[in-house]
């Protein structure tokens, strides 16, 4: 695959657009040899696979060097990385120990529009955005290209949902551009991408039918269920009857739940029925894929050299349990000091993959990490007993969309509709495969409580508390360190949204800031 470089205004900021990517989607036929000279020549499929690589790689050279984005530190810059970041760090679930500027301010909602790892974040969704829009730019909707034309809509979106989901207001860009973009507001953006997906699914390959690591319908489906779980807040009028549409298409495509639950986060993912229930990886390989985010990161985070080992030489002992994550597997705030796996025996509940060995279960000190239990839920280890291809960087696939998330959609949206015997089911589907002992009903708190216990430590926690009122403004919930007391206060309900960085606000003038910064 050759690299063409291409400097373009996203918008008005300068980006350092590499036109390529490595070896991360499997079946594109593309020659490893990098140009160094300057192109604009359209280069069809590693511009198509770029699009994707920008969730798994940070630049054109390993885990360091040649960075997608000029003016970030490349290794803040991974999209799941910072997309973990901003979803987890504020929130009941996990803290970070590391001193690095900006994990403070995320630890107690705390940032402001000057924050660089939020800038970071910024920067990556609009370099896939602008990714995409080139290469929609320099197709034509053929039979050689409309699917490809349809993921890259799709992965679009996508990366639109996460801007508008973070930043409210944005800039709506839909061809590349140095010209200063006007700002749109959320609802806008809802309608947009909403559209997209609307427009593109048809034209996507059938669920379960697309090479691995690529989009289908079932991805876009999954998209649009999110977007009308969430729609209330993003646009003040409620969509859970078209959640339910979307999450049952999901559930009728062909995905299934992989039992047992670990096997979704080992490093052997992609062929140990993991997935079967994975809609949308996000791809990792040790060899072709290093970075310092994605799977490396999961991994690296939540471990110390003293628990079990995980795969790699990596324990950066950073990102552990806040003491309320603790609660919803041991309510009495008796969680044991054991290791993941009698955790999960004593819990009783196969998703309790946290080590408590000389653990405190009260984060005391932020900056010790064995304040509060660590997570041993992502793993570098096979199934079978393999051994990983890297000692350092990861093989573990990211299991970014998996279909628990229709399961609990559909209990969520039902219950809301006043449906609760038929939101039952799927809660217990998802309690049966971890082996939990299942409730005779379950309320809206107990379906918020359930979110956790699923997706703990997989990046989506802020949006499940702002959906059920609980993150910022006068909540009736507060946690261990949340707004930076040990006790717990409530913080501003601006903080739902993060600010316009300042650096893109210099930039382009067009841009108001966000309520309260």
């Amino acid at each position: 695959m050759k690299f063409y470089r291409l400097k373009h205004l996203v918008p008005a900021v300068a980006f350092t657009l590499a036109m390529g990517t490595s070896s991360c989607i499997g079946d594109l036929n593309v020659d490893p040899t990098i140009d160094k000279s300057t192109s604009v020549e359209f280069n069809r499929d590693p511009i198509f696979a770029k699009i994707y690589a920008n969730m798994a790689l940070t630049g054109n050279i390993g885990p360091a060097g040649n960075g997608d984005i000029d003016g970030i530190d490349e290794g803040t810059s991974d999209f799941f990385r910072q997309l973990w970041n901003m979803n987890e760090l504020p929130t009941d679930e996990a803290v970070c120990c590391w001193g690095d500027a900006g994990v403070p301010e995320y630890n107690f909602a705390q940032w402001d529009a000057s924050h660089g790892m939020m800038t970071a974040m910024y920067y990556r969704l609009y370099f896939g955005i602008t990714m995409a829009n080139y290469f929609l730019e320099n197709t034509v909707d053929d039979a050689t290209a409309t699917d490809l034309r349809a993921e890259a809509r799709f992965l679009r979106a996508l990366y639109y949902y996460y801007a508008m989901d973070f930043y409210g207001n944005i800039p709506l860009i839909v061809k590349v551009s140095t010209e200063q973009a006007e700002q749109s507001d959320r609802k806008t953006i809802y309608e947009f991408i909403e559209k997209e997906l609307l427009e593109c699914v048809d034209d996507m390959k059938e669920p379960r039918t697309n090479t691995y690591g690529r989009a289908d319908k079932a991805a876009a489906w999954l998209l649009l269920a999110r977007l009308y779980l969430n729609a209330e807040v993003y646009t003040g009028t409620p969509q859970w009857g078209l959640a339910v549409t979307y999450a049952e298409k999901v559930l009728e495509s062909g995905y299934t739940l992989c039992k047992p639950y670990k096997n979704l986060f080992m490093g052997d993912n992609n062929t140990n029925g993991a997935q079967n229930e994975i809609i949308l990886p996000i791809l990792q390989d040790g060899i072709d894929t290093q970075n310092y985010g994605c799977g490396t990161f999961l991994i690296a985070a939540t471990h110390k050299t003293d628990m079990n080992n995980a795969g790699t030489s990596e324990n950066w002992a950073g990102n552990r349990a806040r003491k309320q994550m603790m609660t919803m597997f041991f309510p009495n705030n008796d969680a044991p000091n054991v290791d993941e796996n009698e955790m999960v025996r004593q819990a009783k509940d196969d998703r309790a993959l946290f080590y408590g060995k000389d653990r405190e279960l009260e984060v005391e000190d932020i900056s010790n990490f064995t304040h509060g239990y660590s997570c041993a839920k992502f793993t570098n280890k096979y199934s079978t007993g393999a051994t990983p291809k890297d000692a350092k960087f990861v093989d573990m696939d990211v299991p970014f969309m998996r279909v628990a998330e229709a399961y609990l959609i559909l209990a969520e949206a039902k219950t809301r509709l006043e449906l609760p015997n038929e939101a039952k089911p799927y809660i217990d589907d998802l309690r049966d495969r971890a082996n939990a002992t299942k409730q005779p009903t379950y309320s809206l708190n107990d379906i918020c409580d359930e979110w956790c216990r699923e997706f703990a430590f997989e990046g989506r926690r802020r949006i499940d508390l702002i959906r059920f009122g609980k993150f910022g403004g006068n909540t009736d919930y507060v946690w261990d360190w949340k707004g930076g007391t040990k006790e717990g206060t409530n913080f501003d309900a601006y903080r739902n949204l993060y600010p316009i960085p300042t650096k893109e606000r210099v930039a382009n003038p067009n841009l108001e800031q966000n309520f309260g910064y």
